[in-house]
């Protein structure tokens, strides 16, 4: 049962000027011999369970991260292992989450119309007591003296409570709880994969700086340090995250968006007496460096930090491999990307926004459908960004929202998630469920965007070609937005007509008619002879992907990308709405060999050429010189680990088919996604191939060799 019955400690909100320490809930409940019991829980923003003393939350950061107006998430734990004969106890600590959000500022988070404080709703069930949150609740301050999603955690060990959730606890002082408002948003239960703790780091190098101690851990990832400490009563320590040095001393600017003292800050307060140990509960953070202040020459040693890594459970779909070192570290440097930023759905960086940009996850959709079984969490995701859609068909930049990225922030670029998504998980998995129901919302967004068309029928309403390399701003790129946008607007009518015809619901006619109308205007307005107007890599290459010029000009507009990109020596030239296609459209008209040209390239900009520093993700921008302010950890270039699999590996399964590039440069490629994999290698001038594939496809070989595989194994030898 989803009980609507919420409880709270208290009225008064969580600020910066203001600390308000978490709440402990509990409840005692007697049972006259063990049986069978069960509990739903929603805990907002989130939540720590306890039975018996014992913590029996299913990850990090329950329940998930969600606009409760939209959407209200429950678990449901079985706690017939746990209960006993006699007293029990239910203890839940409450964190602030989304649903109180300061270090959110920059986006609304602190003006949300959810906004709130802690929140708690159960219903527990056995063969003999059933109650929700109710008056027989008892609360008291946590040593949670302050917790914020973004910034960080302060924790006080001197107001521990000892035995605080077990039976027999003294809970005297403790108060009765207050009535809260229910949140509005539909109820569900929570199945997307749990948020986990991963990897145990140890630092490779601690260096003493006049602000503090130095610890290196040698990767950046994101998560939270495991603190343990000999310290004495009182004894504050501070711990700052950061992913970068600049000129050799630690950096924090990137996650410029928080204010100082709190740019992911996390502080411990020692009780004394012995060794401590403390992991904070509710945030996580994006770092390589964590500069410690407060501790004394003795406690730095290595074992005071443990970097804890921290995101979603998802598990491998696929693997990519091959003999060029700088491939492999490439796509190594993707799913690290990918798995980092994975926290209930792919947020755009872990260090400062931890937001869902519609952009970021559309971009990546596909390569992360390749390379993990990632459906099942991205079908919640869009299910929530269908239901943040205005009634007028406009959708915001990030999901989830408070009300911020309606009006600056979205546009077609950002918006085809809504489409793309669903998309990929019916194409990759097969199952329809996700994009059949995103059908109204595509159909009501296809609407809007006709609302918006200019006089000539073409689109400018929303975000460019983010983040070319070495560019002072984002929005500083060649190519026009009246060109981004009208292309994937029509692409997203194309991707629409596929999703309408499967799920056989939609308004199919309106789709085709859109992506029609748009290609004409597109033609008319923005092309001329072989030619993109903004004669961009960006422009021309999403020409020529998308399917704007005829048969008989391609030739001549594939030369004519050829010849920007060798302008530029090779090297990419785009935003990553150009860079998603750049690759792409220079292999679908088989030029795979001057794509990996340019992701060779050892000189800047390139994907070799970032590889080969330092380096564990990828990054916001391509950059010739470190920025303080910039972000060493996004995913969104991660789409060219997708282009490995398609061209290298030739796994291309929206076309059923296999048809892979014999790259120079690499003498073995081994690609797997689910049950297809493919196994090529350069032996004695011969190609050794060895396809197994657990459905039927088509087996393309340059242009002179054509096969329908069925499900099964096959091999074959062809001229190297």
């Amino acid at each position: 049962m989803l009980s609507n019955l919420f409880i709270c400690a208290s009225y008064e909100k969580n600020e910066f000027e203001k600390h308000i320490p978490a709440p402990l809930f509990r409840r005692r409940f007697t049972l006259s011999r063990r049986q069978s019991a069960e509990v739903t829980v929603c805990g907002l923003g989130f939540y720590e369970l306890y039975i018996n003393g014992e913590k029996i939350t299913k990850g990090r950061l329950a329940p998930y991260i969600s606009n409760p107006d939209d959407v209200v998430y429950y678990d449901k734990y079985d706690l017939t292992d746990y209960i006993r004969s006699g007293e029990n106890v239910i203890g839940v600590c409450l964190g602030n989450g989304l649903l109180n959000n300061p270090g959110g500022k920059t986006w609304d988070f602190d003006k949300a119309a959810f906004r709130s404080v802690p929140k708690l709703a159960i219903h527990f069930s056995s063969d003999e007591v059933r109650f929700e949150a109710d008056e027989k609740f008892k609360v008291f301050p946590s040593p949670i003296t302050f917790d914020d999603y973004r910034c960080g955690e302060f924790y006080d060990a001197r107001r521990e409570i000892d035995g605080w959730s077990l039976p027999g606890f003294n809970d005297s002082d403790w108060k009765a709880p207050l009535k809260a408002e229910a949140p509005k948003g539909i109820r569900r239960y929570c199945t997307a994969e749990p948020i986990r703790e991963f990897d145990r780091i140890a630092p490779v190098s601690i260096e003493k700086t006049d602000e503090g101690f130095l610890y290196d851990f040698g990767i950046n990832d994101s998560g939270v340090c495991r603190l343990k400490i000999n310290g004495e009563p009182g004894q504050e320590v501070t711990l700052r995250h950061g992913e970068q040095l600049v000129d050799g001393k630690f950096c924090d600017k990137a996650a410029f968006f928080q204010p100082e003292g709190y740019r992911q800050t996390d502080k411990y307060i020692c009780k004394g007496g012995g060794i401590e140990n403390h992991t904070p509960a509710f945030t996580y953070h994006g770092f390589r460096y964590v500069l410690v202040s407060g501790i004394t020459d003795e406690q730095a040693t290595p074992e005071l930090l443990t970097f804890v890594t921290v995101h979603s459970d998802i598990k491998k779909r696929g693997s990519f491999e091959c003999s060029n070192p700088e491939i492999n570290k490439i796509e190594e440097l993707c799913e690290h990307s990918d798995i980092s930023n994975f926290h209930y759905f792919p947020t755009d960086c872990p260090q400062r926004e931890k937001n869902g940009w519609t952009a970021d996850i559309c971009l990546s959709a596909e390569q992360l459908l390749m390379n993990f079984a990632a459906e099942k969490s991205l079908k919640f995701w869009v299910r929530n960004l269908c239901l943040a859609q205005k009634e007028d068909g406009r959708l915001p930049g990030i999901v989830p929202t408070g009300g911020w990225g309606f009006d600056w922030g979205n546009g077609p670029g950002w918006d085809q998630a809504l489409t793309l998504v669903p998309y990929y998980i019916m194409t990759y998995t097969g199952d329809s469920s996700s994009a059949e129901e995103a059908v109204p919302y595509i159909l009501n967004y296809l609407k809007y965007l006709d609302s918006r068309k200019d006089e000539r029928g073409l689109l400018s309403i929303g975000l460019g070609d983010w983040c070319p390399p070495d560019r002072a701003k984002e929005d500083d790129f060649d190519a026009p937005v009246e060109v981004t946008d009208s292309m994937i607007a029509m692409e997203i009518a194309k991707k629409a007509v596929v999703i309408f015809r499967k799920t056989k619901k939609g308004d199919l006619k309106y789709a085709q008619t859109f992506a029609t109308e748009m290609r004409k205007s597109i033609r008319a307005h923005l092309i001329e002879g072989d030619t993109v107007k903004g004669n961009c890599q960006t422009c021309q290459a999403m020409g020529l992907y998308y399917g704007c010029f005829e048969k008989d000009e391609e030739p001549a507009a594939l030369e004519k990308l050829i010849e920007l990109c060798e302008q530029k020596d090779m090297h990419f030239d785009t935003g990553v709405l150009g860079g998603r296609v750049l690759y792409e459209a220079l292999s679908k008209y088989g030029r795979s060999d001057l794509a990996l040209k340019m992701i060779l390239n050892p000189s800047f900009p390139s994907y070799a050429n970032y590889a080969a520093g330092d380096v564990s993700t990828l990054p916001e921008w391509f950059l010739s010189e470190p920025r303080p302010t910039a972000s060493y950890n996004h995913h969104f270039w991660g789409f060219i680990s997708g282009w490995f699999y398609r061209q290298l590996g030739g796994i291309k399964i929206p076309e059923r088919e296999i048809s892979p590039y014999f790259a120079m440069e690499t003498d073995f490629v081994n690609a797997t996604v689910d049950g297809i994999s493919v196994k090529w290698s350069r032996q004695h001038g011969k190609i050794i191939l060895k396809i197994v594939t657990d459905r039927q496809m088509t087996l393309k070989i340059r242009d002179n060799y054509k096969e329908t595989l069925k499900p099964g194994e096959h091999r074959y030898m062809f001229e190297g």
